[in-house]
């Protein structure tokens, strides 16, 4: 399955993280991904993104690294006329580019989509901007996370904005641009013809709103910061503490679930009128939570989780980096690559799928 995209050519004229992880999701796949990077600004600038305890002689961080794997990776100034024209040569076979540059920064490098498609005309061209093609507003993922309304509602209740810890409107849009490559390199299977390829930051970003959207859009609730709690059900995101000490998060979206629950914890409040369903256990949460955190309490995390387990309590812990890691299924979905200098860098994989092709 990792060899499905082996006669694809990319040419990734993007930087930061939404382009560069759309190129490696396809460079997972088998793809010669050549990756274009400014040499007058020492490339990509995520190269330079390094917390402090990372080498300062590498010219790659830890940032870099997570979504730039197995890539081709070229130095040149596309304002150079021989580097520009190497670029080119690199791009007369290519089914697919993937770029990030402004509207007016593409046309004035001579690599935006016009330009393109008369040295290869069936080519996919996928562009990823930040509000837009026509609007050349800078964007980064916590600019869009501001203005899409995420950063209101996240975080705690009476407390200043939060934005998510992971550059996630990037990640969206990243997902985005692969399904419109995807329709487009289907299409092209029928046509024979390219296509053009656009999305945004602040579409991706929209787009993701689901639920929190059509609370405001039908019945016109504002999504408030609620921590981790969930408006429309209960309980859901509520944290509990066990025995030992670990964080616990409950998830419970069914009747039958919470009875389970209670169940568990040896409570009959699934009885009581204000906890026998959904709508009431929203209305009293509070009064059900201090009814469930001290049984909670009285177990450990190992305990519990055999409970919960036993009677499918959709249930969590909460679990740091090296906590995650250290379960065997994320182990492998851990990609290493030894790069020029003999350094070892790791990421996680792109592609969370598989497809067994018939024979």
């Amino acid at each position: 399955m990792n060899q499905i995209f082996k006669n694809l050519k990319i040419v990734e004229l993007a930087s930061v993280l939404a382009g560069p992880s759309v190129g490696m999701f396809f460079s997972e796949l088998g793809a010669e991904v050549i990756k274009i990077e400014n040499k007058k600004t020492g490339g990509d600038v995520t190269r330079r993104w390094k917390l402090p305890n990372e080498e300062k002689n590498k010219n790659y961080s830890a940032y870099f690294s997570s979504i730039n794997y197995q890539k081709k990776h070229f130095f040149l100034d596309l304002k150079n006329k021989e580097d520009y024209q190497q670029v080119l040569e690199f791009i007369k076979d290519a089914d697919i580019i993937i770029s990030n540059y402004r509207k007016k920064q593409a046309v004035n490098l001579q690599v935006d989509y016009d330009s393109i498609t008369k040295i290869n005309p069936n080519i996919i061209y996928a562009q990823l901007t930040g509000f837009g093609e026509d609007n050349p507003r800078p964007a980064f993922d916590v600019v869009l996370q501001a203005e899409a309304g995420f950063m209101f509602m996240n975080g705690e209740a009476e407390r200043p904005p939060v934005k998510m810890p992971v550059a996630l409107i990037d990640v969206l849009a990243a997902h985005q641009m692969k399904e419109g490559i995807l329709i487009a390199l289907l299409e092209k299977t029928k046509s024979g013809k390219g296509s053009f390829v656009e999305t945004s930051l602040y579409e991706a970003a929209l787009a993701s709103l689901v639920n929190q959207a059509s609370n405001w859009l039908m019945a016109e609730h504002i999504p408030q910061a609620m921590g981790t709690l969930h408006p429309n059900i209960a309980p859901y995101g509520e944290v509990f503490y066990s025995k030992d000490k670990k964080g616990i998060v409950l998830a419970v979206g069914t009747e039958k679930q919470f009875e389970d629950l209670c169940k568990c914890l040896d409570l009959d409040i699934y009885l009581d009128s204000k906890f026998n369903n959904n709508t009431n256990r929203v209305i009293h949460r509070k009064e059900m939570a201090d009814f469930i955190s001290p049984e909670i309490l009285k177990l450990n995390a190992d305990e519990l989780e055999l409970i919960f387990s036993a009677r499918q309590v959709p249930y969590g812990r909460i679990k740091n980096m090296k906590e995650v890691f250290e379960n065997p299924q994320a182990k492998n979905m851990v990609l290493e690559e030894k790069m020029e200098d003999g350094g070892l860098t790791k990421r996680v994989k792109s592609v969370a799928f598989k497809i067994v092709l018939e024979k």
